[in-house]
């Protein structure tokens, strides 16, 4: 009696069966690329830097802790630009780039992301600090002012009669403020004697600034 032959056709030589065999190998790689070595699914973006800033509508609900201790932080030597650069007076910031993540700012939990240097650090550290008094309006959550103009060459605004100076280090992370229109609330800065700390309703950021006097 003759053995039955070619019942069931072999599936090793044929195309279904290498393609079944490229899924197994390709498939644990493509799970990797779509959620990661540990299994969290991959949104793309770079690395984390940390939470955006937050908008409090009537500022954060209190000011920075003071800083813990630190080594000292010596300003960087100052750089000897071109004469036609020094003679060029500043510009007002323009409101072109809303984002903060890298710079100073309050976040989601309401901490004072950049407010970490402690009282040591010498860019913030003046010989005469108050020199023209204090604020003397309310200040902290709830007291928010507009910002009524912008004083170019002495890096100088002003709101509810009293002008503020920014503060040098600062002057790059004010570039997107609106200086006719942005509302501020003022903090006591608490490692910096001389300095307050305005915070941006729009941005969520905040510099340092110095009072400079009333109106």
């Amino acid at each position: 009696m003759a053995k039955p032959t070619g019942i069931v056709p072999s599936l090793s030589g044929s195309p279904v069966f290498f393609g079944v065999c490229l899924g197994l190998i390709l498939s644990p790689g493509l799970a990797r690329a779509q959620h990661g070595e540990h299994g969290e699914p991959n949104r793309g973006g770079g690395e984390h830097v940390g939470a955006p800033p937050a908008r409090f509508p009537g500022g954060p609900p209190r000011g920075p802790a003071p800083a813990p201790p630190r080594p000292p932080i010596r300003p960087q030597p100052e750089s000897h630009a071109p004469p036609q650069a020094a003679e060029r007076r500043p510009e007002p910031p323009r409101a072109e780039h809303a984002g903060g993540n890298d710079r100073p700012h309050v976040d989601q939990n309401a901490r004072w992301v950049g407010h970490d240097t402690g009282r040591h650090d010498a860019r913030y550290q003046v010989d005469h600090p108050w020199a023209h008094g204090r604020f003397s309006h309310p200040m902290g959550r709830g007291h928010v002012y507009r910002i009524g103009g912008w004083d170019a060459p002495r890096r100088r605004f002003w709101f509810a009669n009293s002008f503020f100076v920014v503060a040098e280090p600062d002057w790059g992370y004010a570039s997107d403020w609106d200086w006719a229109d942005d509302q501020v609330v003022l903090y006591d800065d608490p490692d910096h004697p001389g300095f307050y700390l305005a915070y941006n309703v729009r941005l969520g950021t905040y510099v340092h600034v110095q009072y400079d006097g009333a109106q």
